[in-house]
């Protein structure tokens, strides 16, 4: 039960199965029960927050009924139009559609809300109170225009909010609206704001909304060879959601949410990490050959024309470096701490040039291409040829070492690459580079039982190296392959979650969740395997691990179910949508 919170009072933070994404490709914005915004950076996904009360800064824009009720929520299929919806004793059911104006503009935010009562008027209270830079720079120059329109700036961005004109002012910076909703007659509310002066006319919502409605229609496949048709496209649409203009997908739309309380775990993901574009566009060209796998090839061949053997892990949506890591003296979500920024620009991760050759292969097997990208290619082999003896960050980004999973997925992309059409001296020279390269892993790597270790100096298991057979480092019925997996599921997971490695001597839920990723590579790793009931189990089980919105964030504890780490986590859906393809013989 959800009560109305008197004027003026924080809105709390929450479990995070209680958040809703929007996204327009350019920014995100994470929505409450109590249909607060709590989280949202302007213009641009690594920008500072305008509403950051998530992680303890300033800002809300808030919108619910002013009467008890009790909160539920969906998103329309195929889109991230979320509807916010509240049951009430005295009025009956009111829902309030919210979204993005899709697609986004680089420049400006349209955030759109739609209230609609359902069989009786419903009084409701909207709060609008911005704060720039995380909290720190509150709203000034705050006047209505003849129009009723509220015009105001917040730091260096623009502020329109059409449609609320009988707004009342509170401490020269708080917008307050008490309005009526009755059945029929939808009520419009438009908030803009810009880098760029707001000229010209505030947004029409008709129009706004139908563009919206067609835009994720348009593009959002159907999936209908999947063996979860619905969540797939729900996956896809929130891929699209954090894919900006320039084709880079951000990890998460979020910072600074810990991954275990008090266990100092908790980074800035807004950045589009190497990697996981790679696993996007992957699991998109398993399903066919869909907008976002040209995104990533797009994204991904720039940085390697650019960086070349010197590619860094992660880029902003746009590509430009990440900045360093840097506190912002919040709060902090509970449990964590506040941070922006992010230490991995200074790291080398080998298997990132594997992934990159992964994913061109799979847009060569489309045909899906260009000159470009088979130039990318050859610079991520030729990278691998010069780079593959130095120790290296890894996937899951530790102290260096000659990981063995690197090495692998490294021989996993250039045989892909190899079979993906590529001219017979480049595919000869490839695969003899990819046998040299498994050869040494099997020198180094392998464990005296027959099973992959994680370094030469570590004989540990890792969920990672289940992803080389998968890949086709080695083949799927190799004995090092079946070893691995049958070694993994018996000392790294629990009732069908699945864990990384073991960080110490403690239970493996003490140390960290579950990594709900891992889960739906096990369930890939034992279809590859003809085990169709034990992948279909790994499957729904890890497909659950979400809230009522159906995001997923990096790691699920098992014991208290709730999700840890930044949300929503792009390479868990990633994941989610190849194994619904690979499970279903798509």
């Amino acid at each position: 039960m959800t009560t109305k919170k008197p004027q003026g009072q924080p809105y709390r933070p929450r479990s995070l199965r209680d958040y809703a994404l929007l996204a327009d490709g350019e920014r995100g914005a994470l929505v409450g029960p109590d249909g607060e915004y709590v989280w949202m950076c302007a213009p641009r996904w690594d920008s500072p927050a305008v509403f950051s009360a998530l992680i303890g800064g300033g800002g809300v824009y808030a919108l619910n009924p002013s009467v008890r009720y009790v909160w539920g929520g969906y998103y329309e299929e195929g889109s991230l139009i979320w509807r916010s919806r509240w049951v009430t004793r005295e009025s009956g059911v009111v829902e309030c559609r919210e979204a993005l104006a899709f697609p986004g503009d680089p420049h400006r935010t349209v955030v759109l809300r739609r209230v609609l009562a359902h069989d009786a008027p419903v009084e409701l209270r909207a709060l609008l109170d911005p704060a720039g830079d995380f909290g720190a720079d509150p709203v000034r120059d705050l006047k209505r225009d003849e129009d009723g329109v509220w015009h105001a700036r917040v730091g260096d961005l623009s502020l329109r909010w059409s449609g609320a004109s009988r707004a009342r002012v509170h401490d020269q910076r708080r917008l307050q609206l008490d309005f009526e909703a009755r059945p029929g007659t939808p009520f419009d509310l438009v908030l803009e704001i810009s880098d760029r002066p707001l000229d010209g006319p505030p947004v029409d919502p008709d129009e706004a909304w139908q563009a919206t409605e067609n835009a994720w229609r348009d593009a959002v496949p159907e999936f209908s060879g999947t063996l979860a048709v619905r969540d797939s496209r729900q996956a896809y649409a929130v891929m699209r959601g954090l894919t900006g203009s320039a084709g880079g997908m951000v990890a998460a739309a979020t910072t600074s949410l810990p991954e275990r309380a008090e266990e100092g775990r908790n980074y800035d993901y807004r950045y589009v990490w190497i990697r996981d574009q790679c696993y996007a566009g992957q699991a998109v060209a398993a399903a066919g050959p869909h907008p976002l796998l040209d995104d990533a090839v797009r994204f991904i061949s720039a940085r390697l024309h650019e960086d070349g053997h010197d590619l860094a892990p992660a880029y902003t949506v746009d590509g430009r470096p990440i900045p360093d890591q840097r506190k912002l003296d919040l709060p902090g979500y509970p449990g964590g701490f506040d941070l922006v920024g992010n230490q991995v620009r200074h790291q080398f991760q080998l298997d990132a040039f594997g992934e990159c050759l992964l994913l061109l292969a799979a847009a060569a097997r489309h045909d899906r291409l260009g000159p470009d990208g088979w130039r990318a290619a050859q610079t991520a082999a030729d990278a691998i040829a010069r780079r593959r003896t130095e120790p290296d960050a890894g996937v899951w980004e530790l102290d260096p070492r000659r990981w063995t999973h690197s090495r692998l997925i490294c021989a996993a992309g250039l045989r892909s690459m190899a079979q993906a059409a590529a001219p017979a001296s480049l595919a000869g020279r490839w695969n003899a580079l990819a046998d040299a390269i498994v050869a040494e892993a099997d020198r180094e790597g392998l464990h005296p039982t027959g099973r992959w270790q994680r370094a030469s100096d570590d004989d540990g298991l890792d969920a990672a190296l289940l992803l080389p057979s998968l890949r086709g480092a080695i083949p799927a019925d190799d004995p090092r392959t079946v070893a691995t997996l049958d070694a993994y599921k018996a000392e790294l997971t629990d009732d069908h979650f699945a864990y990384r490695f073991r960080h110490d001597g403690r239970p493996l839920a003490h140390a960290e969740g579950a990594f709900v990723m891992c889960g739906f590579a096990v369930a890939m790793a034992e279809h590859q395997q003809g085990r169709t009931a034990s992948a279909y189990r790994w499957f729904e089980r890890n497909r659950a691990a979400c809230g009522p919105a159906g995001l997923y964030s990096e790691e699920y504890d098992i014991a208290q179910r709730e999700m840890r780490g930044n949300l929503p986590q792009a390479f868990v859906h990633a994941l989610m949508l190849e194994a619904s393809v690979r499970l279903a013989g798509a």
